[in-house]
């Protein structure tokens, strides 16, 4: 059967709870058409219905985009809150403020008329979930990634129409330039594709390999058309680095945190924070100095001993082809320590380590790609990026620095156990659809940060005190993702300061912080959401330690305020397992609204 011809092989069944109350109904008609309207992320959340299209991303469909979100938000008010419950009333608020913030991005933001890279990433994605997961047989995940390879050149056509900038932001050419660089690795998914395709030779979806093999020619030179025009048209036209300014700024931050919180008082906090915990490691290091540099003087100055500390410390690193090997060692112990200290349930979902895909690794750093909400039980993968193969032997040993063998242990708590991993996997088993599928990143990031402290406060690595400095720099990152993100987006933070910031202020290594400035341009607001997050994760469990202590008629005064985070102690009638399984069984909503639910289930609106 020619290629053209191929048809995709849907899935039989529908995913999505029936709906039985008027909000069910409203939330099932918006789920219908959202899933319609983006295809790449209903994907994501497990519904393959439309895992053959991409979205529409003309000027045309951004338009009948906003008029969707418009109509139901509009339905979704409309509905009369004396006959909704509690929960459904918290949920309403959820999916109404989700759908507020698609409108700003589609409405106001309209990344895709000034960064290129975003297409880059959004035909990565779509073809990346296709591959990843063995969800469905491979008639329908091969069908469906034979058609968008074959679609793929309608995405890069109006991404061609999109790419004029708009008044006052033209398109940026930082990720122009990141964007042709990374071009390659969709080609690379292309191939992929086209591999796991012929392990099905002979099957009865053998065709599907050959129409692969057929249509691949066709979307690689899409891909390079695409790759000139960025390179010829584009890149002398783009300007800058698509930094958003005060008013954008902070109009996004109040979308990404789900709070009012100026970014004026989130930095005066960042900075006390900042200076506390500085002041943390320079007692910490003081301390470890005898043992770190054995024979050697103290030195006079506090960032000389936390440096010679830290040099010590970080010796200690793996060789950069046993990275991956290290993390599953390391989070197989982790696992048992926290089964054996009975932290939190575990979930038994499968988890596979795994190297970043090329597509996303100038972002950098480590990730957790999750099944979605429908997709429950399926793979989890935890990417780690590795060293380029191009760096030379200096910025590869300050790659591996930074990820040393304590720094890697702290990375596998937070992205796997009990952090990202966990977290997200309890979320697919909550029973409100909402909050598992409108999730918010500042709760999914602020709980990988918090229950990094958790798990010190409940003994990992008790026994070894550079490990507890390791994760007070890691804590001092977070700080200064704030600081950057603000200094980058609204202060003008140049690349001179931002090293300075990094490299003498948070003693990080040269590579680690040259990455974080790149993504720092390259995103907006999310680098807010680990410290931000991981706040209010801490002022959750004050409160409800207050609340148990209350209860058991000892009051809330015998909670005492931390000297940094964590490190409370007991506190009477609290059960900091119950309290964490508590936080998570109910999805990934903004922090906010976990503390109605928690709390005060009654007032929500």
């Amino acid at each position: 059967m020619p290629a053209s011809l191929l048809p995709f092989v849907p899935l039989t069944g529908d995913p999505l709870p029936a709906p039985r109350t008027a909000f069910d109904q409203a939330l099932r008609a918006l789920l219908d058409d959202l899933f319609a309207a983006l295809p790449t992320w209903a994907t994501q959340m497990g519904f393959h219905g439309y895992d053959d299209r991409w979205p529409d991303v003309s000027e045309a469909g951004r338009r009948a985009r906003l008029d969707l979100y418009a109509r139901h938000r509009a339905a979704l008010e409309g509905l009369d809150a004396a006959a909704l419950t509690p929960d459904e009333r918290i949920d309403r608020g959820i999916v109404v403020e989700a759908l507020e913030g698609f409108t700003f991005d589609d409405g106001i933001l309209r990344e895709g008329a000034w960064d290129a890279l975003g297409y880059v990433a959004l035909l990565g994605n779509g073809l990346h979930e296709l591959l990843a997961r063995d969800y469905a047989p491979w008639r329908h995940r091969g069908s469906a990634f034979l058609a968008r390879v074959q679609r793929l050149a309608d995405v890069l056509e109006a991404a061609r129409a999109n790419l004029v900038g708009l008044p006052g932001r033209p398109v940026s050419l930082l990720h122009v330039e990141t964007a042709i660089a990374q071009l390659p690795g969709i080609a690379e998914l292309i191939d992929e594709g086209i591999a796991e395709g012929s392990r099905h030779e002979g099957d009865p979806e053998s065709a599907i390999a050959a129409a692969l093999r057929g249509s691949a020619a066709g979307a690689r030179e899409a891909l390079a058309a695409f790759g000139r025009f960025l390179e010829e048209d584009v890149r002398p036209r783009a300007e800058g680095e698509g930094r958003l300014g005060t008013e954008l700024f902070a109009a996004k931050l109040r979308h990404t945190l789900s709070s009012d919180q100026p970014h004026e008082r989130l930095r005066e906090r960042a900075r006390r924070d900042y200076t506390a915990v500085r002041g943390e490691l320079v007692r910490l290091a003081r301390g470890l100095w005898p043992t770190a540099r054995p024979g050697e003087p103290l030195p006079g100055a506090d960032d000389a001993v936390v440096d010679g500390v830290w040099d010590a410390i970080a010796r200690d690193h793996p060789r950069s082809e046993d990275l991956l090997d290290l993390c599953r060692t390391e989070t197989t112990a982790i696992e048992g320590f926290v089964r054996q200290r009975g932290i939190i349930t575990l979930p038994e979902d499968p988890l596979r380590i795994a190297w970043t895909p090329l597509f996303l690794r100038p972002y950098g750093g480590a990730f957790l790609s999750p099944p979605g909400p429908l997709d429950q039980g399926q793979l989890s993968e935890f990417w780690v990026t590795p060293p380029d193969p191009e760096w030379s032997a200096e910025r590869l040993e300050s790659y591996l620095r930074e990820e040393n063998d304590r720094m890697l242990r702290i990375l596998c708590i937070h992205e796997a156990i009990p952090g990202h991993y966990l977290q997200l996997a309890a979320s697919n088993r909550s029973s409100s659809l909402a909050r598992s599928v409108f999730q918010s990143g500042t709760f999914a990031e602020g709980w990988a940060v918090y229950v990094t402290q958790v798990m010190m406060d409940e003994g990992y690595g008790a026994d070894d005190p550079a490990l507890l400095f390791c994760h007070w720099k890691y804590y001092l990152r977070a700080i200064v993702n704030t600081l950057l993100d603000i200094g980058v987006h609204v202060e003008g933070m140049g690349e001179d300061e931002a090293m300075r910031l990094m490299i003498g202020g948070a003693f990080q290594e040269e590579q680690e912080a040259r990455a974080k400035y790149l993504r720092a341009r390259l995103s907006s607001t999310q680098l807010s959401t680990y410290y931000v997050g991981s706040l209010e994760m801490w002022d959750l469990e004050t409160a409800a330690r207050r609340r148990a202590a209350v209860a058991a008629g000892a009051g809330a005064g015998s909670v005492p305020e931390p000297r940094l985070v964590g490190g409370f102690g007991e506190t009477p009638g609290f059960d900091r397992r119950t309290h964490l399984e508590a936080v998570i069984s109910h999805g990934t909503p903004p922090i906010r609204w976990v503390r109605r639910i928690l709390f005060d289930t009654a007032s929500a609106p």
